[in-house]
């Protein structure tokens, strides 16, 4: 059946040895995109509801996966308008994006293996960078991430359904993306996940009541915190 599965399709972004100008051109394409999509939108949301906007006045989030750093720019200008404090730690394993996007207090390091002491971060977020790996490495990632958080860890990716596929593959066309993009963005799909998959990952990751849900079916979310409130 259509999408029953992960797929295991590597995306050209992840493929070494690429041109530098072929990397930054599809990074800053992807936040393109990604504005249009308001990928944001599910952390303005989601995150004061969920933390409280006490815990909100001042944050020390970490993004794992932050490719130019533009989901923690949205983020601070959200918190700015609103009073409050969120300083971003940019990390991942492409310096290309982190350096072409100007990400503040950038770091390039693996998600599997992050060069943090336990506890370092209020926050510990991630935006649709988990389906590039595999699912070893997801628990791997995971398990990481919730180690150096002190309170909570809030994962959005993509939801893998056809409905999402036809869609993005429409948007994509109207958009006029980039070839290379339009194929990627559907190979992100194939390789999303289903709640099952995540709660089973949360499990192995042993992230206690791990809440996985859906926002408008096209993301997947996990959200789990260390402190009761």
């Amino acid at each position: 059946m259509f999408l029953s599965e992960r797929s295991t399709q590597e995306e050209r972004i992840d493929l070494p040895n690429r041109a530098e100008s072929e990397t930054v051109a599809e990074f800053r394409e992807l936040d393109r995109f990604n504005r249009f999509f308001r990928f944001d939108l599910v952390f303005e949301s989601e995150l004061p509801k969920w933390l409280g906007e006490d815990h909100c006045a001042r944050l020390e989030i970490l993004d794992v996966g932050a490719g130019t750093g533009l989901l923690g720019k949205r983020l601070s200008e959200f918190a700015r308008r609103r009073g409050w404090e969120w300083r971003f730690t940019n990390l991942d394993a492409n310096p290309l994006g982190l350096r072409d996007g100007g990400a503040p207090n950038p770091v390039v390091a693996s998600a599997l293996n992050l060069p943090f002491p336990d506890g370092e971060f209020d926050l510990v977020v991630a935006s649709q960078m988990t389906h590039h790996l595999s699912d070893a490495q997801v628990v791997t990632h995971w398990r990481e991430a919730w180690r150096v958080t002190r309170d909570g860890l809030f994962i959005s990716d993509l939801h893998r359904n056809a409905w999402f596929y036809v869609t993005l593959w429409l948007t994509m066309l109207a958009l006029r993306s980039n070839r290379s993009l339009r194929k990627d963005g559907l190979i992100s799909v194939k390789r999303g996940f289903r709640r099952p998959e995540w709660r089973e990952m949360a499990k192995q990751a042993e992230i206690p009541q791990a809440k996985i849900w859906l926002f408008f079916g096209t993301r997947i979310v996990l959200q789990a915190r260390k402190c009761s409130g």
